[in-house]
């Protein structure tokens, strides 16, 4: 069975159709990288995902617990999928630590002393132990995507999904954020990235997935679909960001 079990979903906001007719199996380990224009889906398929959107038609599954059943629990699902924005959402008034602990202590009931340790060690997985007390104004903001993504992984999710996280940053920013996500990926976390970090996708990336108007237009082995894209409209994307 799939990690990740999407069928036949359809959003709408309104009148607009922003998904249609998706389907998508990710196996436990799988590093999806979703392409594709703005407006195609792509981030709103990751909400989704997560149940921070419903979905109007079809059904999503992580490891057997179905996301868009009403009986399911949202909040324990949530702790099974973490989600990554590109705007870092870390709370200014608290610390490194604090960020980092607080839903393990909240939500999981960690003792205060047990949670602090997980915090180190998810600092220490994306090179930034030596800020455990410092505030988010203190960093860099490859430094506080960094942190966001180890307040992620100290849930110990069995998914992730990173929503554009580098778009925000300078390249040399980027960099920095891009090997945190390559060491993530070989740990074997399963990870769903929208990006336009092509260069990302080929090397870590198990499939690209290529969405065009809200449908999945072309997806396969990374490599294959990046270096022989089928569609001409792949093709005309291609293009546009690699040149």
């Amino acid at each position: 069975m799939s990690l990740v079990e999407i069928h036949g979903i359809s959003k709408s906001y309104g009148t607009v159709q922003v998904l249609k007719d998706v389907s998508l199996d990710i196996a436990k380990g799988e590093v999806v990288a979703v392409i594709g224009r703005s407006g195609s889906g792509k981030s709103t398929m990751l909400r989704c995902i997560n149940g921070l959107e419903p979905i109007q038609a079809g059904s999503i599954s992580v490891d057997g617990v179905k996301v868009n059943d009403p009986r399911t629990n949202l909040r324990k699902l949530r702790q099974e999928v973490g989600i990554v924005f590109q705007s870092f959402n870390l709370f200014p008034h608290l610390s490194v630590s604090d960020n980092i602990t607080l839903a393990p202590r909240v939500v999981k009931k960690q003792a205060p002393d047990a949670a602090r340790e997980v915090a180190r060690e998810v600092l220490r997985r994306v090179g930034l132990e030596e800020k455990l007390d410092a505030f988010p104004s203190q960093l860099s903001g490859g430094q506080q995507q960094r942190v966001a993504i180890a307040r992620s992984l100290a849930m110990r999710p069995k998914v992730m999904l990173f929503d554009e996280v580098t778009s925000a940053l300078d390249p040399e920013l980027t960099g920095e954020v891009l090997k945190v996500l390559e060491s993530v990926a070989k740990e074997g976390m399963t990870m769903i990235l929208v990006t336009h970090e092509m260069g990302f996708a080929r090397r870590f990336g198990s499939r690209v997935v290529f969405m065009h108007e809200g449908r999945i237009h072309e997806e396969g082995q990374a490599a294959a679909v990046l270096a022989e894209p089928k569609t001409p409209e792949l093709q005309t994307f291609l293009s546009a960001v690699l040149h």
